[in-house]
């Protein structure tokens, strides 16, 4: 397998200094993690699933116990405010208690109602899963989708961001040190574009993406040539609607959460605010206040609320979105400038007159900057809504419980939060439509996503037996 050779940095995007370098992997290195991981599920794919949920279980106990070690990691290597970074370990922990609790149930064969003696749906594991993964969630991403894996029986081996290749490393050694066999989890540090040939080798039968659309179309199409299972969590550009009825204090306030979680980086941020005209005012005033209000710092301190992007590049890009919007007439309610000091930082930033021509409507947005959209009423809002070619997350807020069932089945989206921000829970399932991917994580969806569905069927027949048809010769 011919793969690119290069270093992979690692840089703290609050001083722009590198904290670590490691030289990527040779394509004698890479072809041993895809080794490994197939010869641990050889064995691995036999255990039953009390014995597959004793290292899952290990998983989440030293989640916890090193909860401050993997948070200051993921703070250092990507600017995640270092409370946040707590709450997505505990998280990754509840993740793994989840499906170490559920799998069986959730993959246990499903008896089905036929003429024959006994006939059943079986859910068997596929193989080895190449998992490519972003920074924006070093560790969530990760476990999300590898604990349901492996507890189904698969194998995996993950080619995480090229940013983060410390939590890389420490994830491979958190699997092996809670008792999963040698190899079933392999990390290999890759630059972006070397990951095709993993791909491409026999042993891996699946592959799950989260990233940009870009991204995921170029691994679907490699995929395809292959015929390889795929499962691909994409961008997004989240509408939040406000109706005229709705809490405005409330929604305001859940609103700027929902925009500045995770410095703004995050596919489910709610990107687009999009408010009825008799309650854009207020909610511009509220939204605007609590803004402002937001402690903008060292991502290392308890205090701060919003820390630095990831990288520079990023950081470029939110930068010209913004720029471009306010030639084409958007006004800055606040902020919209770059912070001067040292790292990556942008400031927590609302644009209103927001229409949809404009970069901060018509693309994806990934960091702190809100735009703002006034509409005429809730089909205007909900016509808004749909006008974007993602299809992750929306949010919509009104008091009125019999037009939210309403409005939610006509909003083109993954998921419809009513009265709160878009977040992942490992008992829903998680995933979009359109640009934003298919396919689905977490819950009895995600963990069935790499499983065989092999319908079993025990003759002879009990009773009367249609048939068999077949398609007349042409």
């Amino acid at each position: 397998m011919a793969l690119t050779a290069t270093q992979i940095l690692s840089v703290d995007p609050a001083t722009e200094e590198v904290t670590a370098r490691f030289d990527a992997f040779t394509p004698e290195q890479a072809e041993a993690k895809v080794r490994g991981a197939h010869e641990a599920f050889l064995e691995w794919r036999r255990e039953s699933f009390a014995e597959r949920a004793v290292p899952t279980r290990n998983l989440a106990v030293l989640l916890r116990e090193r909860k401050e070690r993997y948070a200051s990691l993921m703070t250092l290597e990507m600017g995640k405010p270092i409370t946040q970074a707590r709450a997505e370990v505990e998280k990754c922990a509840w993740n793994a208690d989840f499906y170490a609790e559920n799998a069986e149930r959730f993959l246990g064969d499903e008896p089905i109602g036929t003429n024959a003696r006994s006939s059943f749906v079986a859910y068997e594991p596929l193989g080895v899963v190449l998992a490519v993964m972003p920074w924006n969630y070093p560790f969530w991403q990760v476990i999300r989708f590898a604990a349901p894996a492996l507890m189904a029986g698969n194998a995996a081996v993950l080619k995480h961001a090229s940013n983060v290749p410390q939590s890389a490393l420490a994830l491979e050694e958190l699997f092996r040190d809670a008792g999963f066999p040698d190899g079933l989890f392999g990390t290999v540090l890759l630059a972006g574009g070397a990951v095709e040939p993993l791909i491409a080798d026999e042993r891996v039968k699946a592959v799950t993406l989260t990233g940009s659309s870009a991204t995921g179309e170029r691994i679907a199409a490699v995929a395809g040539r292959h015929l390889k299972k795929v499962v691909l969590e994409l961008g997004g550009s989240d509408p939040f609607i406000v109706l005229s009825d709705a809490d405005i204090a409330a929604a305001a306030a859940t609103g700027v959460n929902a925009r500045t979680q995770n410095n703004g980086q995050s596919c489910i941020a709610a990107k687009r605010f999009i408010v009825t005209a008799d309650a854009a005012g207020a909610f511009e005033r509220a939204f605007a206040a609590a803004l402002e209000r937001l402690v903008v710092g060292d991502p290392k301190d308890d205090r701060t609320q919003v820390g630095p992007l990831a990288r520079g590049d990023l950081r470029e890009t939110l930068e010209r979105q913004v720029a471009e919007s306010v030639r084409m007439g958007a006004r800055v309610v606040t902020g919209g400038r770059r912070l001067d000091r040292k790292g990556y930082f942008y400031p927590p930033t609302l644009l209103a007159d927001v229409t949809a021509e404009m970069p901060v409507l018509a693309e994806e947005t990934f960091g702190p900057v809100a735009a703002l959209v006034r509409a005429r009423d809730a089909d205007d809002a909900v016509r808004i809504a749909n006008a974007t070619p993602y299809g992750l997350g929306s949010s919509l807020w009104t008091r009125d419980d019999a037009l939210a069932r309403r409005l939610a089945k006509r909003i083109e989206a993954g998921s419809v939060f009513v009265n709160s921000m878009v977040f992942s829970d490992p008992r829903l399932p998680f995933g979009g439509i359109k640009h934003s991917g298919y396919g689905r994580e977490l819950s009895a969806h995600g963990i069935r996503e790499f499983t065989n569905v092999k319908t079993v069927w025990l003759g002879p027949a009990t009773g009367p037996q249609m048939a068999q048809i077949e398609a007349p010769a042409e």
